[in-house]
Order: C-alpha cells, then sequence, then structure tokens
C-alpha cells in the first residue's frame, strides 16, 4: 500500500514538472517564447529596422509604388497584411528576398539562421494584438506550405 502512494506521488510529480517545462517554452500564450522575442528584437534591429522601422510600424503608404515601380517595404506589425502570410510564406520572403513580390528586400538567406528568421518574426508577431494574431491563426498561419 505504501509503496502505492510513493509510486502516485512521484507520478504526480513528474507531471507537474512536465507542466512547468512545457509552459516554460511557450510563455506568451503564441507559437513562440518571450526568449525567442528578445532574441528577435535584435535580429530585427540589426536587420530589418532600417527599412521596416524599430517597432515594425514604418512606410504608412506601403501600397503606393514607387517610382521605379516598386512597392516600399511594408509595416510588419498588425496595421499592415504581414498576418494575411502564413508563417512559411513569411520565412520564404525572408530567405528569398521581396523581388517576387515587386519588393526591393533583399534575401537574407546567407546572413540568417532559420532559427533567427523565426526570432525575428515572433518579434515582430509579438506587436500583433491578439486580434490579429487570431485572424492569422484561423487564417492558416502555421500550417505548411504543404498544407495550403
Amino acid at each position: 500500500m505504501k509503496t502505492k502512494y510513493i509510486s502516485l506521488i512521484v507520478i504526480f510529480f513528474i507531471i507537474v514538472i512536465f507542466i512547468i517545462f512545457s509552459n516554460r517554452n511557450n510563455d506568451t500564450g503564441r507559437w513562440y517564447s518571450e526568449k525567442q522575442v528578445k532574441i528577435g528584437e535584435q535580429v530585427f534591429l540589426k536587420n530589418c529596422a532600417s527599412c521596416h522601422g524599430e517597432k515594425a510600424e514604418k512606410t504608412i503608404n506601403w501600397k503606393k509604388t514607387l517610382s521605379d515601380g516598386s512597392y516600399p517595404p511594408p509595416p510588419l506589425d498588425d496595421t499592415a497584411h504581414a498576418w494575411h502570410h502564413p508563417k512559411w510564406q513569411l520565412m520564404e520572403i525572408i530567405t528569398d528576398g521581396g523581388a517576387k513580390y515587386d519588393g526591393k528586400m533583399p534575401p537574407f538567406k546567407n546572413i540568417l539562421t532559420n532559427e533567427e528568421k523565426e526570432d525575428a518574426i515572433a518579434y515582430f508577431q509579438s506587436l500583433w494584438s491578439d486580434e490579429f494574431y487570431n485572424l492569422w491563426l484561423e487564417g492558416g498561419g502555421l500550417k505548411k506550405k504543404s498544407e495550403r
């Protein structure tokens, strides 16, 4: 009988520890962690802010083409259209650049690791309201490219 209680107590503590550690990886309630947001902010400030703004807010008239016919860098906060794109597509744009979308964004394929790209996305998505983050999720934000 005593062994049964000890076993139950051990199982209980294992479950509690599992819950604590799994929540530490996703302490934001979103697909990314606070740690990713902090790292992503540094990646974003170093590589993206000069065009997209420190808080991903730059370029109010992002739909209006420039004199050369290209589009300016859109804001990546929730005021533009970044929340319309699933994560795989955001990764693709960062990797390959904006030419495919009539923009001038350079490719970061040989500059940022996939982890750094995800961290940068985590940073600018942390600026999105819950309303737009949830719209992004409902629109398939976390679907894989193969699931489209």
